[in-house]
């Protein structure tokens, strides 16, 4: 027994644990081809809750179940909520759409295994002989996570609040700016009164055409 505890932990032996979390990231990785490549904007979406929630299964492997909560309720709860709100209210193609795709797949796949790259070499050599105990005490409890939130790095928080009120600010305004500009271009244009104080063009020529009546009455009287 002593000598099984002193063996070091390695690849070679995987756990159970560790096991589930390749298969739930081979499964992650594959809904997040399909995501990118799909030309049904829909199926995308669909696509994009199923990468999302590989995700926050990854992060509760990890024991980091704040974050995991997070990612379902701020990632899966809204902004894939949000995005098919917005396909519904925009009446955006259902079926295949030509427009999806840029024709630039080659430049898109060269950045995508560019980015892929350098992010798994920033973890590997960040994280190269860090291993996570995860049959001891969590740490990435709600409670855990809060403390060193609110402890270490309370000021880029609220810096990070307050950039994004600003955003939100930003964006009302926009809106309503576009919101006015679009019910000016909407609106027909009354004629007004012109600047010798005579009245529009179509009361002048009502005017003139009563005129002649009237004159058309005075003869026909004579």
């Amino acid at each position: 027994m002593t000598l099984a505890a002193a063996v070091p932990h390695g690849f070679l032996s995987p756990t159970g644990v560790e096991i589930a979390f390749l298969l739930v990231g081979l499964v992650t990785f594959g809904a997040a081809l399909v995501t990118v490549t799909t030309r049904q904007l829909v199926h995308a979406a669909l696509w994009l809750v199923v990468t999302l929630g590989g995700l926050a299964v990854e992060y509760l492997l990890l024991t980091a179940e704040f974050i995991a909560w997070v990612q379902v309720l701020i990632y899966v709860g809204s902004v894939v909520v949000l995005l098919l709100f917005g396909l519904m209210l925009t009446r955006a193609p259902i079926g295949r759409s030509p427009d999806a795709d840029s024709g630039n797949r080659w430049a898109a796949l060269t950045v995508a295994v560019a980015a892929a790259a350098a992010l798994v070499w920033v973890v590997v050599d960040a994280f190269r002989a860090t291993w996570i105990d995860l049959d001891g005490e969590p740490a990435g409890t709600t409670r855990v996570t809060g403390e060193s939130l609110f402890q270490n790095w309370v000021l880029p928080f609220e810096a990070l609040s307050v950039l994004l009120l600003a955003a939100l600010v930003g964006a009302i305004v926009l809106s309503r700016k576009a919101k006015a500009d679009a019910t000016a271009a909407a609106s027909p244009r009354t004629p007004g009164p012109r600047p010798d104080g005579g009245g529009s063009p179509d009361r002048a020529r009502g005017a003139a055409g009563a005129a002649g009546a009237a004159g058309a009455d005075q003869e026909g009287a004579r």
